[in-house]
């Protein structure tokens, strides 16, 4: 078993987040939900959302998408 991109993608994130709102890192690691796809790697299906002002809302998912509000 391996951590997928979005898995990478999903813990960066969460790095930054908490890096941006100068919080513990901790309690999101603790609070992904994971799950194995049918190759054997792991996916979080509950990765962090980083919001910054003026710039567009970044999410982690299988397809690595840009969301603008």
């Amino acid at each position: 078993m391996k951590l997928s991109n979005q898995a990478i993608g999903a813990v960066m994130m969460a790095l930054q987040k908490s890096l941006m709102e100068q919080t513990d890192i901790v309690p999101v690691l603790q609070n992904f939900q994971l799950e194995t796809t049918d190759n054997g790697e792991v996916i979080i299906t509950n990765p962090p959302v980083v919001k910054t002002q003026g710039s567009p809302v970044v999410t982690t998912t299988e397809t690595s998408k840009v969301v603008t509000n």
